[in-house]
Formats: structure tokens, C-alpha cells, sequence
């Protein structure tokens, strides 16, 4: 029974810590797929895809809604400014 209440107890520690939450997030490389996971958290997609912007232009626009609260890397960042600024150019 302790052995069981211990094992429950590591599995909580474990998956509440940080190193846990990075072991259980999902592994995305690719800036389209985190665009369209992350950005479309908050409001729909079509909006931005609509746009054409400088590289320079989805930067401010992608930095504006980090600051506003979405949960990016800036590795992350990075991946969704080149993906919209390859993809929605000017």
C-alpha cells in the first residue's frame, strides 16, 4: 500500500514539475503546425492568413501577441515569423 501511495506521489511530483510539462508537450518543429496550434487558441486563423506582411512586419505582429499572452519559446516564435513571412509576403 505505501509502495502504491509513494509511486502515485512521484507521478504527481514528476508531472507538475517543469521537467515533467516538457516531458508530456508534444514536440512541433514546424512553424505552420505551431501557427496554427497556438494562434488559433485565441481567434481564428483566417484572419492573418489574409494578410501580407514584410518578415519584419509578422515579427512585430508575432512579438505583440507573445506579449499579450501566447505561450511561445522564442525558438517558437522564430519558427511562426519565418513560416508566415515565407508563406503571407508582401
Amino acid at each position: 500500500m505505501i509502495k502504491k501511495i509513494l509511486s502515485v506521489l512521484f507521478a504527481g511530483v514528476f508531472f507538475l514539475s517543469p521537467a515533467g510539462c516538457l516531458a508530456a508537450k508534444e514536440a512541433v518543429s514546424d512553424g505552420k503546425t505551431l501557427f496554427e496550434n497556438t494562434c488559433g487558441k485565441c481567434h481564428s486563423i483566417d484572419r492573418p492568413k489574409a494578410k501580407k506582411k514584410t518578415k519584419s512586419e509578422w515579427e512585430t505582429t508575432v512579438l505583440r501577441m507573445k506579449k499579450n499572452g501566447a505561450t511561445l519559446t522564442d525558438a517558437e516564435a522564430r519558427l511562426i515569423i519565418d513560416y508566415l513571412a515565407n508563406t503571407y509576403k508582401k
